[in-house]
């Protein structure tokens, strides 16, 4: 074991050693001069240009047309001929409901038609014979007379008879139900020998028009209103032939669909603060159905004369976004300096910028902005070594 005096020895050792090294730092501090080195950052010269926008919205698919398939006659149904959900062509028979009923009414109306215009023959052979014979004076003025009206008596019942034949043979022929539109065919509502009542409980099936579709989107308020405003004072301008619209899923794969908007509503919703919009897509595919939600993004429009920064250099603090300008000192050394922004759509692959913020005022045009290297910016005023954007970084040691 050490002895007492060895510790000692030791302790007093270790003290003189820190106290020299204390006096090192010191002597470095003061050859450094106590200042921080500038800040090495990557900048970008502000320009304006035109820009396409692109607005996005949830939308859900919905058929082009949607049709309830109605019996037009009460009757059992007999068979169904169609495949539940299979595409059906307009014209194509759906059901076939019991005809029997029909076909006697049907042939009790033609058995009447024939009788009333057997009748007509008679009528008009009556009628013919007593004219030769008034000249005679063999029959009085009142008989032919008589003669007539049976004639048009026989007539009528004759158009009286054929009215009943043609409504016989409607009615024959709704037993056959048909598709009235090409389209998806639903679940049958009906079965074999249930009852289908004209007028009551009557439904079948549906129909839907799958091909094109339509898709609805709301717009809101403030967004339609800002686009009109811009539109109206030149910063926006809108595509000649209307907004193409493009389709993608929930996890953004672009589902190679192309419409166009065919409808908007004039006023807002009151549910929803939205204008009721609505485009007309193809879909020949078949891969869009009815209920779907997709994302919805309007493109062809162009803001006009805009500055877009890279969304990483636009930052925040209480009083909203602000970038860091270049500045001057007064002893002309780069200072980075806040300068508040107003930002607006969100834009893609602009002049080699990834992802972007349109920048709607608080630039301009030759404002030389920081887009990386933030971080080393410790306070507004602090010196920076600036390099452009795009040329080869300087030498820099600083840790950010």
């Amino acid at each position: 074991m050490r002895s007492g005096k060895q510790l000692l020895s030791l302790l007093l050792l270790a003290t003189v050693v820190s106290m020299s090294g204390c006096d090192s730092s010191e002597a470095v501090d003061e050859s450094a001069g106590g200042e921080m080195p500038p800040a090495s950052v990557t900048t970008l010269l502000i320009k304006q240009q035109d820009v396409a926008l692109q607005y996005e919205y949830v939308g859900q698919i919905a058929a082009s047309r949607e049709v309830e398939v109605r019996a037009r006659v009460t009757g059992l149904v007999e068979q169904r001929h169609y495949e539940e959900g299979g595409l059906v062509d307009a014209g194509d028979l759906l059901f076939q409901l019991e005809p029997s009923t029909y076909e006697v009414q049907l042939a009790q109306a033609e058995a009447e038609l024939a009788s009333a215009e057997a009748e007509l023959k008679r009528a008009k052979r009556e009628q013919l014979r007593m004219k030769p014979l008034l000249a005679k004076n063999l029959v009085s003025q009142n008989q032919l007379d008589d003669a007539d009206s049976a004639r048009d008596l026989a007539e009528a019942a004759v158009k009286l008879a054929q009215a009943r034949v043609k409504s016989a043979t409607i009615n024959l022929d709704y037993t056959q139900v048909t598709a009235p539109i090409a389209g998806v065919a639903g679940r049958a509502l009906k079965v074999e020998g249930g009852l289908a009542e004209e007028g009551g409980d009557s439904l079948l099936t549906t129909l839907a028009q799958t091909d094109p579709v339509y898709v609805d989107f709301g717009v809101a308020e403030a967004v339609q209103l800002d686009i009109r405003r811009e539109t109206k004072e030149g910063k926006i301008r809108l595509p000649e032939g209307g907004f193409k619209v493009a389709l993608f899923s929930a996890t953004g794969e672009d589902l190679n669909h192309i419409g166009a908007i065919d409808f908007q509503d004039y006023k807002i919703d009151s549910r929803t603060g939205n204008f009721a919009t609505r485009a007309i897509v193809n879909n020949s595919d078949g891969l869009l159905a009815p209920g779907q939600f997709v994302n919805v993004k309007l493109q062809g429009a162009v803001r006009t004369d805009t500055i877009v920064l890279p969304q990483r250099s636009v930052l925040d603090d209480p009083e909203g976004k602000y970038v860091y300008a270049i500045a001057k000192d007064e002893s002309d050394q780069s200072i980075a300096l806040k300068r508040h922004v107003v930002v607006g759509e969100w834009v893609k692959n602009v002049e080699g910028i990834e992802n972007g913020w349109i920048i709607r005022s608080g630039l301009e045009s030759g404002d030389e902005v920081v887009i990386d290297g933030s971080a080393r910016i410790f306070f507004p005023g602090m010196s920076v070594s600036a390099t452009p954007h795009g040329a080869e970084p300087a030498q820099d040691s600083s840790v950010e």
